[in-house]
């Protein structure tokens, strides 16, 4: 068995992104670039992860990706130096090197396991990623031989016209055999132009020295890189529309897709239909039946089998909503658990709270679940009824098949099956109106 080992350029000062923020950390559906590169190595099964970071981004890559191991680049000299320095932290030094790229967030599992197929079919020295452009691109150019075994990798800046008119593009991904990897990355010399050891040339040391370069094709969103903003832009809705095509084929029906926001890791059962400008933060897992109406946002939530959840509402982490349950318009939960067939059908808000089994919130009440210092929990128990605009102070219990008066403040606990009314009587005074109107 070969060992495999991915090594993730990061390092890269990310001027044009203009962000106190690494550039490898900003996010694409919820995740970091650098996270769904590492969610790719992972899934390939690499024995060991490294990311090559800068000495000034080495301390905020770290706390962002947890257990990997981080290889410092001092100087900015180039990709071959890149991955010299993360080649020093290998824990197996004939680990074959899979080389990725930390603001390539669209990468996928199937063309990294194309690489290490390739390798292993050809005994490839050198495995690399080449996608087809048509038209004029200043990208640089794989040259193969007659065989489709690559000879070189060329610039384009210093590509003759004949290497121009090849239209396999360099996509940047490469791996390295573990048996030759040191001796390759030794033979780099830098280059006379920038000054900097290219990881390109690595193709042609190869040839040289007899080994061949397998090509695999992939598409060239794949390896599109992001280096501001506006890429960072287009990079997300190249990801949206992947994430948005997988679930409708896999039985969820969007009214209107391109208002749709998804995150890496939204969760549908089939059978979910989605109104317009619904937006999932991460961790949102949705049961097969559920309705969910416009404008709703989700983050944190499991939603169970036929509920019906907005319009116009805001499901806030830790929220569990259970079968059947009816989350209605400007209602916000946090942290909240719905019992099977609840109703909180509009303008409310619960928090901390857990709200039982064929429970109807009316309109307009909130759960008063934090005191200026902690967070306390309301329970609202099966079958209680909370009338209209009640505000139910925490911590605190409403006893099954309880009913609380419209308007109250409730500050006790309420037994089961009792009346709880807490509000001012109401006093009528005959003829004041007139009396006043006259003043």
């Amino acid at each position: 068995m070969r060992e495999l080992a991915c090594i993730i350029l990061a390092a890269g000062q990310g001027t044009r992104m203009h962000s106190s923020l690494p550039k490898v950390l900003h996010e694409v559906a919820g995740l970091s670039m650098l996270g769904h590169v590492l969610a790719a190595a992972k899934q390939l099964g690499a024995m060991q992860n490294i990311v090559v970071a800068s000495p000034a981004n080495a301390e905020a890559l770290k706390q962002a990706v947890g257990d990997v191991t981080i290889a410092i680049q001092d100087q900015q000299l180039g990709t071959g130096h890149a991955v010299m320095a993360g080649s020093t932290t290998l824990n197996n030094k004939q680990a074959d090197r899979l080389i990725l790229y930390g603001d390539t967030p669209l990468l996928t599992l199937e063309t990294l396991q194309k690489m290490v197929d390739a390798q292993k079919q050809h005994n490839a020295a050198v495995v690399v990623a080449g996608f087809r452009y048509v038209g004029p691109t200043a990208y640089g150019r794989i040259v193969c031989d007659a065989q489709g075994f690559g000879k070189k990798i060329v610039e384009y800046i210093d590509a003759t016209e004949e290497e121009r008119a090849n239209n396999l593009c360099n996509g940047g991904l490469m791996l390295l055999a573990g048996d030759v990897a040191d001796a390759l990355l030794s033979k780099i010399q830098k280059n006379k132009r920038k000054h900097e050891y290219y990881l390109t040339d690595i193709v042609a040391l190869a040839t040289e020295m007899g080994r061949k370069t397998a090509v695999v094709e992939c598409d060239e969103e794949e390896v599109l890189g992001v280096n501001n903003r506006l890429e960072l832009s287009e990079a997300e809705a190249l990801m949206q529309r992947r994430l948005r095509r997988q679930a409708m084929l896999a039985g969820v029906t969007m009214q209107d897709p391109g208002s749709t926001f998804l995150s890496y890791d939204t969760h549908f059962a089939p059978d979910v239909v989605l109104g317009p400008h619904v937006v999932f933060r991460p961790g949102v897992r949705v049961a097969g039946g559920v309705l969910i109406k416009a404008f709703c946002h989700l983050e944190g939530v499991e939603i169970a089998e036929g509920a019906v959840i907005g319009p116009f509402a805001r499901l806030r982490p830790g929220t569990k909503v259970g079968e059947n349950s009816h989350i209605g318009n400007f209602v916000e939960l946090k942290n909240a658990h719905i019992g099977k067939g609840a109703k909180l059908n509009h303008l409310t808000y619960a928090g901390d709270a857990e709200i039982g089994a064929g429970a109807n919130i009316g309109a307009g009440t909130i759960t008063c679940n934090y005191d200026g210092v902690k967070k306390s929990k309301t329970v609202v128990g099966e079958g209680a009824f909370i009338g209209s605009n009640s505000s139910l102070v925490a911590p605190v219990t409403v006893g099954a098949g309880a009913f609380v008066g419209a308007g109250s403040v409730i500050t006790n606990d309420v037994p089961p099956e009792t009346l709880a009314v807490a509000r001012g009587r109401q006093v009528n005074i005959a003829e004041w109106s007139k009396r006043f109107r006259k003043k």
